[in-house]
């Protein structure tokens, strides 16, 4: 590491800390705003910040700053209409230690054990396992020196596949899990997906929920009264869109709009379904067909989220693999 990129990290440290420390002063005074301006500053200091330096490592800067900045958010906007009981302790260590958008967990830190603490951790040891088999059968592939064209189409699914394993299911079931020792009600942030019989159901209740909370607390409810359902799930998608972008298209400075495209779509997909269902067409109802409609919407769209310069840029290198 060369001296220029190690003091590029102490920047980001402290751009860290300083939302973490800053952030339960909002918390405190509800200073939401405030929280929204210090997330926009941030990510633009941190992004210049990385600027010339690997794409990997921008993406990686800025979502840890755009997740620290919306846990400030997040959080004030979920003790809006409730007294404050979280500490500061507690806040320093959901704030550091956990990705999920919800801190109420974290008021019982300390208390006893809870349980599943064990099986959490070692589903997760087990998804590792089998994310870095995946990405051991992609450098076989491309060993083979097939077509190249033929390479990508195979390899590339397995990747992205190997690397949701690894962190999504692995990492973070595993520190679910390690917060259940402490007493903390914390939880599985993907609650298995391939179970979803709708996109709605998907989206809210099975994938990245993370995600979802940060949205729907932060988006969706206070929308909600102003502007209708509709409207505020809409706007909720072109918000995940836009997050995805700093992540996607930004440490690559390519591919802009892409991202926000596919979650549009997705949204106008939730609408659809609402709309069919509060009709009486239950045609989700069926699990072959609603398995089929949910397979189909999330992968055909999926290269505008992950599209080109992202898999060229970063998801091969990420894991030593050259296109």
């Amino acid at each position: 590491m060369t001296m220029q990129l190690l003091i590029h990290f102490v920047y980001f440290a402290f751009i860290n800390l300083g939302i973490v420390l800053i952030g339960y002063v909002f918390l405190k005074k509800q200073m939401l705003f405030a929280g929204w301006a210090m997330l926009v500053i941030s990510i633009a200091v941190v992004y210049f910040i990385f600027l010339n330096d690997h794409p990997i490592l921008k993406m990686l800067t800025i979502i840890a700053t755009t997740f620290s900045g919306m846990k400030v958010i997040a959080v004030t906007e979920g003790y809006k209409s409730r007294r404050l009981t979280l500490s500061f302790k507690q806040w320093l260590t959901y704030a550091i230690g956990w990705v999920g958008m919800r801190a109420q967990p974290f008021e019982t830190l300390g208390q006893k054990a809870l349980p599943n603490a064990w099986p959490m951790v070692k589903f997760g040891v087990s998804r590792i396992i089998a994310g870095a088999i995946l990405i051991l059968l992609a450098h076989w592939l491309v060993a083979l020196r097939l077509d190249g064209s033929l390479t990508y189409v195979l390899v590339t699914p397995i990747l992205l596949i190997g690397l949701s394993l690894i962190l999504h299911f692995g990492l973070l079931s595993i520190s679910a899990g390690m917060w259940r020792f402490s007493g903390v009600n914390t939880y599985y942030l993907f609650r298995q997906p391939a179970k979803a019989l709708s996109l709605t159901e998907l989206w809210s209740k099975r994938w990245n929920i993370a995600f979802s909370e940060m949205t729907s607390v932060a988006i969706f409810r206070p929308l909600k009264n102003k502007t209708g359902a509709a409207v505020a799930l809409i706007v909720s998608f072109i918000f995940s869109g836009l997050l995805h972008e700093l992540a996607l298209s930004l440490p690559v400075n390519s591919g802009y709009g892409l991202p926000t495209l596919y979650f549009v779509i997705q949204g106008i997909l939730v609408l659809i379904e609402k709309l069919l269902q509060s009709r009486g067409i239950m045609f989700l109802q069926n699990q072959v067909v609603a398995r089929i409609w949910v397979f189909f919407w999330l992968i055909v769209p999926m290269p505008l989220l992950f599209h080109w310069q992202f898999i060229r840029q970063i998801v091969w290198p990420m894991v030593g693999l050259h296109l």
